[in-house]
Parts: structure tokens; sequence; C-alpha cells
């Protein structure tokens, strides 16, 4: 019997180690792809600014890179991954905060596009297993929103 809930517990184990090595092999993969469709936006409030990077890829994948300056925050630098449904899009931000790049945070949004605008959503956001999550059958607010997002022309750097 103690041999049966060992192995299930191995069990387990592995294919938690398994599902999250496929993800971030996917993550790469999809921060790598050549984009078919490039777009640029921001959102002013206040003394806050937002620039977001959308790269619209072949399979309707979404990638980008997001830089949130917050006033009397450091700086929020990293990449967005993930995919419309219907006229929003639910996405992961990794990112670093200020000059700590070891530390990566990792949290869920939402942006709703109305017209030619993007409404930052507001949402009740839960952790499980390390991962942050929008809490299900709680809805994300896109009608009181401080970062409406516009079209802006990207900035090419090389």
């Amino acid at each position: 019997m103690k041999k049966l809930g060992l192995f299930c517990f191995l069990l387990v184990c592995f294919v938690f180690i398994s599902c999250k090595k496929t993800k971030t092999i996917d993550a790469d993969k999809l921060q790598n792809e050549k984009p078919i469709n490039t777009n640029c936006y921001q959102a002013i409030y206040e003394k806050d600014t937002i620039n977001l990077e959308v790269n619209t890829l072949k399979d309707g994948k979404i990638s980008g890179e997001m830089v949130m300056k917050l006033e009397n925050m450091p700086p929020k630098i990293g990449k967005i991954i993930g995919e419309f449904r219907g006229d929003t899009l639910f996405a992961d931000y990794s990112f670093h905060q200020g000059a700590n790049e070891n530390k990566i945070f990792k949290n869920p949004i939402a942006i709703l596009k109305r017209g030619n605008e993007f409404n930052l959503g507001n949402g009740k956001i839960e952790n499980y297993l390390g991962a942050s999550y929008f809490v299900k059958g709680e809805p994300v607010d896109f009608d009181n929103v401080k970062y409406k997002f516009t079209s802006i022309d990207c900035v090419v750097t090389e």
C-alpha cells in the first residue's frame, strides 16, 4: 500500500514537471517567432505611461513587450505572451522591476479592444501552485479603468 502511494506521488510530480517544461519551451518559441504584424500602443494616465508592442504570429498567438513607468515606482519591463479570445487579449506579463533583472514576476493581463482603443482590465488575481490567474467566475472590469491604449508609431531600434 505504501508503494502505491509513493508511486502515485511520483507520477503527479512527473506530470507537473513535464507541463512546466513544455510551457517554457512554447514561450521561448513564441518570443523568437517572426511576427506577421506588429502594432504599438501607449496609455497615459496622470504621470503614468505604459508602452505596449503587440506582435501577431502565424498561428494567431500574440507576443510582445510592455514597459510600465508608474509614478514613484521603478519601471516594469517585460514580455507578453497570449492570444485574443474574441475582442479581448488574454496574456501573461513576465517582467522585472527596476534594475533587479534577476527576479522575474508574472501576472495575467486582459486588454479589451473597443474601436481604436484598448482598455487594460482590472480583475481579481489569485495564486495557485506559484502561478497567478484571474479568479474564475469573477468578471474583469474594462469600464472603470485608468489605462486606455491608443495606437502609436512603433520605434525601430537597431
